[in-house]
């Protein structure tokens, strides 16, 4: 009999596939006295030899999908599984002690693992550590006959089910066989979800117990559309889906006709529709949508897809093919948003008791100035290709604006003086995304040339509730009329000083907040790719005039999220 799991829709889209589950299996064992030492060694053999022909197919895919480079750490992985030192010691070990080959394997990795973490003055052989760890981990599971789940192993179509799927994870899943993927924990605004709208694969998050309800080889349905999951499904059930999934084909059909029309409402008003990004290859949906702008582009995937610092070249050619691929239209780019939740292994980041109120985005690049000013040279050099507009993330005062800018100035002074050619017309802002920039975006639009609305960590600093928690996530509420209050005034504030305003969080491209946003005079509009023609064609139905009278009775009298939402459905036809 099926099973119904409700989660969060978190992308839009209807998939039927066997489950496959990306967690970390049971790794533990006892360690036991053997009587056959060479049964034991020839147990270990079968397991290096499956662990070797295993890691030359993810480095094949690895090298296919990510590049050579990416590729070579695999290489390493099997370099450690031939290496005659590690694996004789594993093998004397079973011998000498008559133990069996996880308790030899596991002792020997553990003392390889301490030599090389002891290695302080050698940061190459201490990166050797990790390579040991991930081998032993792959030789265990093939020992113990678990099986340890690969995304880029994957040849079939499939649902990946997850407790939650860091950015690395969902970097590596494959288009052509990951249908849906439906996670434990994780919100809207969670990263795994961000990534999933820009590969266009449906996505459930914050499902609770799916990792415990679902097993491998399940049947899955995954509405993206409704969060609905439904496990072991009847044939009336699977059939029912598909139609619907065959409606919002349709309906995608539709929006496509509108690729290269501008955004403009019923009574006229054109805006700008924008895209987010992670990285250049991001841009081939931008193009794709028809997005009239990029308005966030994320560059800490720059430095996070790297095993070392990127050089200003290595950022350059990156920041250079974005602009080019817009051809004239503007490329909001902002400078790096390290901390958090992302982490760089070659930049040690302080403990943090609340990390995300802690040392990261403008704070570090604040501090860190030989990275930020490498960063603004590179950007600074790629603005004779485009329209660039550099944004400054998390800022919550206006004397680090005023310093970022003044950075920024040497570095394009210094570069005009040396000859290089660059843009006498790049905009500087800030994203708004602290309470306290929003509440003195008056002050703050004097000296700006724009902003750009950060919904989702605006509403978590708002609302005091972390965003990736699912048990606070009722309290990720866009059209409270509290966050409304601060959304309009920093509209309102950049168009008195002649300024504009956009919006990069996920509410940028929610059909409930777009009229609002509409009716308080937003400028920019930016979401991911797959969101704009939705978007557009939303537009196009909706009279400004009419939206002013809905915001101003949302701000003024509403008093929850949820009357909000059912005025904003009730007067727009979305019910």
């Amino acid at each position: 009999m099926s099973k119904h799991l409700k989660g969060i829709a978190a992308s839009d889209g209807i998939a039927v596939a066997p489950a496959y589950l990306l967690v970390e299996p049971d790794l533990s064992f006892d360690k036991k006295t053997i009587s056959d030492p060479d049964a034991e060694v020839s147990r270990l053999q079968d397991a290096l030899d499956k662990s070797t022909a295993e890691l030359e197919v993810i480095r094949d895919k690895a090298k296919e999908t990510l590049g050579a480079d990416e590729a070579q750490v695999f290489e390493a992985h099997m370099m450690i599984l031939a290496d005659p030192d590690f694996i004789g010691a594993i093998k004397s070990k079973i011998k000498d002690d008559k133990v069996n080959a996880e308790a030899a394997m596991s002792a020997v990795s553990d003392q390889f693992i301490a030599t090389f973490e002891a290695m302080t003055d050698n940061k190459y052989m201490q990166e050797r550590a990790a390579d040991v760890r991930d081998v032993t981990k792959r030789v265990l599971a093939h020992l113990l006959g678990v099986t340890l789940p690969n995304p880029a192993l994957i040849d079939h179509e499939v649902v990946v089910v997850a407790h939650d799927l860091a950015p690395s994870d969902t970097a590596q899943l494959n288009k052509q066989y990951v249908k849906a993927f439906v996670t434990d924990i994780g919100g809207r605004t969670a990263h795994s979800a961000i990534m999933a709208r820009s590969l266009e694969i449906p996505a459930i998050v914050g499902a609770e117990s799916v990792t415990k309800d679902i097993k491998n080889g399940d049947t899955v349905i995954a509405d993206g559309l409704t969060g609905d999951i439904v496990i072991d499904p009847s044939q009336d059930q699977i059939s029912q889906y598909q139609d619907a999934a065959k409606k919002f084909a349709a309906q995608k059909a539709e929006w496509e006709k509108l690729k290269s029309q501008p955004s403009v409402t019923a009574d006229g008003k054109q805006y700008t529709v924008a895209a987010n990004i992670g990285t250049p290859k991001d841009m081939k949906a931008v193009v794709a949508n028809g997005a009239e702008a990029v308005g966030l582009y994320r560059t800490e995937f720059l430095y996070m897809d790297s095993d070392e610092m990127p050089t200003e070249d290595d950022q350059f050619e990156a920041y250079k093919s974005v602009l080019q691929d817009m051809n004239g239209k503007p490329v909001v780019v902002r400078t790096m948003d390290i901390g958090g939740d992302k982490h760089l292994p070659y930049m040690p980041l302080p403990q943090e008791m609340n990390p995300f109120l802690g040392y990261r985005a403008i704070r570090i690049s604040l501090d860190r100035q030989d990275i930020f000013r490498t960063q603004l040279r590179a950007l600074i050099r790629a603005s004779a290709f485009g329209k660039l507009r550099i944004m400054f993330p998390m800022v919550a005062t206006l004397d680090e604006f005023r310093q970022a800018k003044k950075i920024f100035l040497e570095e394009k002074e210094k570069l005009v003086k040396a000859g290089t050619k660059v843009s006498d017309d790049i905009q500087t802002g800030i994203m708004i995304e602290i309470p306290a920039a929003a509440v003195l975006a008056d002050q703050f639009a004097k000296e700006v040339d724009f902003f750009s609305i950060g919904t989702n960590d605006l509403i978590q600093y708002s609302m005091a509730a972390d965003r990736g928690n699912e048990h606070v996530s009722y309290l990720y509420q866009p059209y409270n009329p509290s966050i409304l209050r601060l959304v309009k005034h920093t509209i309102d504030s950049a168009h008195k000083e002649g300024k504009w305003a956009g919006m990069c969080g996920e509410a940028a491209g929610d059909p409930i907040m777009v009229p609002l946003l509409l009716g308080m005079g937003l400028d920019e509009y930016s979401m991911s790719a797959t969101s704009v023609l939705k978007v557009r064609s939303l537009m196009k139905r909706l009279d400004t005039k009419d939206m002013k009278k809905l915001a101003d009775k949302a701000i003024n009298e509403m008093t929850s999220n949820a009357d909000v939402a059912e005025m904003v459905k009730k007067a727009t036809g979305q019910e």
